[in-house]
């Protein structure tokens, strides 16, 4: 299965905030868009991705303000990202090797989508599913 699969069947939703704009008002968004992580996004060229955990680590624990701070401040700017053609597997040991759970899809250096974790992880037992279906009706004939 490819990313290009897996954004067919989830959609292609891009959200993301400019790197100017404060924690606390891309926070907003996250609450509004109810998603764990934004793409910051400076004249149509990827900067960054900003996350919860992002925020709960370089604010709240260095009793920053998210009100005073800027994305641009506290975003990881070193994004791994994929490809529409790149495989299930291949994300998945990048996001366990990088110890990271979002992935924007990137095509001609344009975001074109995101896939979390979860998408994988849903992909995967699909897959599994399917495997396990087609073995029984073997077994059966």
């Amino acid at each position: 299965m490819t990313v290009d699969q897996i954004l067919k069947a989830k959609g292609r939703n891009v959200y993301s905030v400019v790197s100017n704009l404060t924690v606390y008002e891309a926070l907003k968004v996250m609450g509004e868009k109810n998603i764990g992580a934004i793409l910051i996004i400076d004249d149509n060229n990827l900067k960054g991705i900003l996350s919860e955990r992002d925020y709960a680590r370089k604010i709240v624990l260095k009793d920053k303000s998210s009100k005073e701070t800027s994305v641009h401040e506290i975003m990881e700017s070193n994004v791994f990202t994929v490809k529409l053609s790149d495989n299930l597997e291949d994300c998945m040991e990048l996001m366990s090797e990088k110890r990271i759970r979002h992935l924007p899809v990137l095509e001609d250096g344009i975001v074109v989508g995101i896939i979390s974790i979860s998408d994988v992880v849903k992909a995967i037992i699909e897959i599994q599913k399917d495997t396990i279906q087609h073995l029984n009706s073997y077994i059966s004939q």
